[in-house]
């Protein structure tokens, strides 16, 4: 039987939490090489990604503008994940994270707010906002800012970039081929479809497509291996023991439990629960599953997408999301606390953390990964 975590109690007044990155900024930066690409970023209506008034003062705004070959237009894809221009780095101002945080230049630190993913699907990822860079208004007018905002696959969010970017997507388009995934989940259920989970990795664009492809591969290992002891090999969809279910409503909340009392208990691949974490997931998703929960039993990309969420935007009693631990070099470890740490991390179950270490030892084996560093709690 699995065992059902208390995790949902650390997140009874947390919406979607973002890491703060500047915790888990890199120090040293990686000086632009000649082999990197150059060139003009183009983005809505073919205009380009530009810095105003060919100025290279730091806090200069960067904004679109008509393509015209200049120097402010031209941007080195960094081998560090930096996009240059004019020597300086593109910079979110403040370090901000939120939708409407500003671009700017700024002297090149290897800070978090200076790395950038460059997606398959032409989007450019701030990977610890997990935000995509964004024209401000949807416009193609020449001096709209440029900012970060929630992916939404518009055509202000779609840019054209030199080739050979620094997190190119993988062939295939996920890390882990369904060869693969079959491998590592010989007796799942069938809901837990190959197909359900790729469906869902565009809701985080950021997911596994950020830094090396050790990195890459390191993270999806580690998201697997934690969902595969959360539902012990991809076998459970909901909660075994119904007598929990009632539990699982906070009347203390605004919204109450539409759903009703006993309708929110542990679904999908981390086990969602309490009406609270619908409520967060579903305005996350833009899927109203405080109303509807089924629907992550019902339907696979909803599911993965819960997974997801929680991977991406959620610190639980941790200290950073899952997806920073992997991306930032913090180790595996701190994914197992970020997701259950209060009951099994520093001593409290070590058979539970073993389980999970095991799971990702094999994973990254199949993927043909060394798994790094720091893998306990």
């Amino acid at each position: 039987m699995i065992r059902k975590s208390l995790r949902g109690l650390s997140l009874a007044r947390t919406a979607v939490a973002l890491a703060v990155a500047a915790l888990f900024s890199v120090t040293l930066t990686v000086p632009a090489s000649a082999a990197d690409p150059v060139g003009s970023i183009t983005g809505i209506a073919g205009k380009c990604l530009d810095v105003a008034a060919a100025s290279s003062a730091n806090g200069t705004a960067v904004q679109l503008y008509d393509c015209n070959g200049s120097a402010a237009q031209q941007w080195t894809v960094a081998g560090d994940g930096t996009l240059r221009a004019l020597g300086k780095c593109l910079d979110l101002v403040e370090r901000g994270t939120a939708d409407g945080t500003k671009l700017q230049i700024w002297d090149c630190a290897g800070s978090a707010n200076q790395k950038w993913a460059i997606s398959g699907a032409k989007d450019i990822v701030n990977p610890t906002a997990n935000k995509c860079l964004d024209v401000t208004g949807n416009t193609s007018a020449n001096g709209a800012r440029i900012q970060i905002w929630t992916c939404t696959g518009g055509a202000n969010q779609k840019w054209n970039t030199p080739s050979g970017g620094s997190t190119p997507p993988p062939t295939g388009g996920f890390v882990v081929s369904e060869a693969q995934f079959n491998q590592m989940f010989p007796n799942r259920n069938s809901f837990y479809s190959y197909s359900g989970l790729t469906n869902a990795l565009s809701a985080y664009p950021g997911f596994t497509k950020t830094g090396s492809t050790t990195t890459q591969r390191q993270e999806a290992a580690a998201f697997l291996a934690n969902v595969n002891h959360e539902t012990g090999g991809l076998v459970y969809v909901v909660e075994i023991n119904q007598a929990n279910y009632p539990h699982y409503c906070d009347p203390n909340q605004p919204y109450g439990c539409p759903a009703g009392q006993a309708a929110y208990y542990g679904r999908g691949p981390i086990q969602l629960s309490w009406n609270f974490n619908y409520k967060a997931a579903g305005d996350a998703l833009g899927i109203d599953l405080l109303n509807n929960p089924w629907l992550v039993q019902n339907d696979s990309a909803v599911a993965w997408k819960t997974g997801l969420w929680y991977w991406n935007t959620q610190s639980g009693p941790g200290t950073m999301t899952p997806h920073n631990a992997m991306v930032n070099g913090a180790g595996f470890g701190q994914t197992i606390r970020s997701i259950n740490g209060s009951l099994e991390c520093d001593g409290r179950n070590p058979a539970q953390v073993q389980s999970r270490v095991d799971a990702y030892n094999r994973f990254t084996q199949i993927l043909g990964v060394a798994p790094g560093a720091n893998l306990y709690c």
